[in-house]
């Protein structure tokens, strides 16, 4: 049986932060989950581009709970500051879903803290969120944290821990896979942190498979041809959806498309490459995150 958004339970009282929820997959995410009863964070860069995707939604849906809040994850102090509001105005955190990020930026850019831009949001300004708002997750019963991963990270074979900001080079392709890569360490070392620690929370990694989204925002002929070709986001959202919602999804359980390569299809659990699995690399990842960041979980 093909998993689909049938199979998602009521999501009635629960709240769901989505980052980036203003376009493509997040968008998507934060119709479907409304639409189940969740209330959902909207948290985005542009608020105008977020009022109009609230719009888009109440379109459909009048009576979607939908809160729009600001978030940039290419600054810390934002993150930060996003925690803070959070927490002020909710006593509980059902599901993280960090979904949102950039992708092949054609030169080399960075972040306000000088991280290098991929990075920097994809991975960094993540696990910095995640930590900021770790207390209030593990205060709430069965809360789940949800990473977007990539088949990109199987184009990174070795990881260079000293150049990881591409200060020496930049290939913005392996930037990308890297900071993809990242995702999925940070899934299994906090999933084994949880463990050890027996705290009620999953961590959890998705994966669209090759999805037409607003991500392949360049002229470049592969982006191109990406969004000629990639699923549409209904069926590209659908991992995400299952790793947020599905009883049956484990801490450390990695979600993607079931088709050729992982390309495309419907959500089942999927493999990482063997690099993505190392403990030894997720644990010096994560040290190398806090000391980035200057932020530390506190378990």
């Amino acid at each position: 049986m093909n998993w689909t958004t049938n199979d998602i339970p009521s999501q009635q009282d629960k709240i769901i932060v989505i980052t980036g929820a203003n376009s493509g997959l997040g968008l998507e995410a934060a119709k479907v989950l409304s639409s189940k009863g969740a209330r959902v964070i909207m948290a985005v860069r542009s608020l105008t581009r977020g009022q109009d995707a609230i719009a888009q939604i109440n379109k459909t849906n009048p009576s979607a709970q939908l809160e729009l809040m600001h978030l940039d994850l290419s600054d810390l102090e934002s993150v930060a500051a996003f925690a803070n509001e959070f927490k002020q105005q909710h006593a509980r955190l059902d599901v993280l879903i960090n979904n949102a990020g950039v992708m092949w930026p054609p030169k080399r850019e960075t972040t306000k803290q000088g991280f290098e831009l991929q990075l920097g949001i994809n991975h960094l300004g993540h696990f910095a969120l995640t930590a900021h708002l770790f207390d209030i997750l593990k205060a709430t019963p069965q809360s789940r944290i949800v990473s977007q991963s990539s088949i990109a990270h199987s184009m990174i074979s070795k990881l260079d821990l000293a150049n990881v900001n591409w200060e020496k080079s930049y290939n913005k392709n392996k930037a990308y896979g890297q900071s993809k890569l990242a995702n999925l360490l940070f899934t299994y070392e906090l999933d084994r942190k949880l463990k050890e620690h027996k705290i009620d929370t999953k961590a959890i990694a998705c994966h669209p498979g090759v999805s037409s989204t607003n991500l392949f925002r360049s002229s470049s002929f592969a982006s191109k041809a990406i969004k000629l070709i990639g699923q549409k986001a209904e069926l590209g959202v659908l991992p995400m959806l299952r790793a947020a919602s599905d009883e049956s999804i484990m801490g450390a359980d990695y979600i993607g498309p079931k088709g050729f390569m992982g390309l495309s299809g419907f959500p089942v659990e999927v493999k990482s490459t063997k690099l993505a699995r190392s403990k030894e690399l997720a644990r010096r990842f994560w040290d190398l995150s806090e000391e980035l960041t200057g932020i530390h979980f506190v378990f």
